[in-house]
């Protein structure tokens, strides 16, 4: 895998010869827990972790007129035992895409009951969804954005969660023309994002989380490189990706995308997504090539669970034995 080098002093040129950078190391770190991982990870005893030692887990966005409970329990039916949670259910309808709510009722106690809610079904939360508006023009949103995501760390902590997904977040003004250069290449706005990226990073710090940004390729991480690059410039542990490689598949090949995010991916969606077609599709009903996908995840990042996502009661089912059958080969 090819990575930007660091700068390092020429005249000390022996001297750092035996030495990892920083980044150097994490890479380092990512490939021998991939290698662990695919020697010696075995799969738990549900359906939902195969023979090659992925795990497949389910998003609970869309299933919005499900309680938590009922949802735990018939995942756990169909041999699910992971979800990235997303405050949509019933009984916890407190999401907001690209934007922020109010979670000042989930105190303690109801987040721990949402989560025992799952985990005495036999399933983990792996992630927690928040997804706020990471790029908006007005400091004042940012920062409240900024402390919306806060709130959710301490949220998860509660549940016993530790990481949190989000993308940049998007911004166009409806009553001003499009500008010449979208709002997210624009070069203040890269400024601005490695600020409140590294704010991020310190509140993460702050909660023992890590946040994982998932790249789109409409938004700020339009592509694989992009975000890589993001990544490396505020150079902190605490912020990693998700790939969902149907997000990326107008811009970049498969291959390409785990190359550049290979040593930063901690989670992966499994969705699809017809070529040259803005929304999303359920897993195996695009263009995307499901075999080398899986085949890159077995390789190179088998510690990444695949969520399953764009899917809700009607079709989870199909989607997720599209995965499975995909994966058993």
């Amino acid at each position: 895998i090819e990575r930007a080098s660091t700068d390092e002093d020429k005249g000390e040129e022996e001297m750092t010869k035996s030495i990892f950078t920083r980044r150097e190391i994490l890479r380092a770190g990512a490939a021998t827990a991939s290698l662990a991982a695919s020697a010696s990870l075995l799969p738990e005893t549900s359906e939902a972790a195969t023979s090659r030692g992925l795990t497949v887990g389910v998003a609970t966005t869309q299933f919005r007129t499900y309680s938590n409970a009922r949802l735990a329990k018939e995942l756990a039916v169909e041999g699910v035992d992971t979800v990235q949670l997303f405050l949509t259910q019933t009984d916890s309808n407190h999401w907001k895409y690209n934007g922020r709510n109010d979670v000042s009722d989930l105190d303690a106690t109801r987040c721990k009951k949402i989560a025992d809610t799952y985990r005495s079904a036999g399933i983990s939360i792996h992630s927690i969804g928040v997804y706020t508006n990471l790029t908006h023009p007005d400091p004042t949103e940012r920062k409240a954005n900024l402390a919306y995501f806060e709130a959710m760390m301490k949220v998860g902590a509660a549940m016993g969660v530790r990481k949190f997904v989000t993308e940049a977040g998007h911004f166009h003004d409806a009553n001003q023309p499009a500008p010449r250069v979208e709002h997210h290449f624009q070069e203040p706005v890269w400024k601005a994002m490695l600020e409140t990226g590294r704010e991020l990073a310190t509140l993460a710090e702050r909660h023992d989380a890590t946040i994982l940004f998932e790249p789109f390729f409409r938004h700020f991480f339009a592509s694989a490189k992009r975000t890589r690059m993001y990544i490396e410039e505020i150079d902190s542990t605490r912020l990693r990706v998700l790939l969902d490689p149907a997000n990326l598949l107008e811009l970049n090949d498969l291959d390409e995308m785990f190359d550049q995010l290979g040593p930063y991916i901690d989670c992966l969606h499994a969705k699809d997504r017809k070529l040259h077609v803005d929304r999303g599709v359920p897993a195996g009903q695009g263009d995307l090539d499901y075999a080398r996908f899986v085949q890159l995840a077995v390789e190179r990042t088998p510690q990444a669970p695949l969520i399953i996502e764009y899917v809700g009661p009607a079709d989870y089912k199909q989607a997720l034995a599209h995965l499975r059958d995909t994966i058993k080969g």
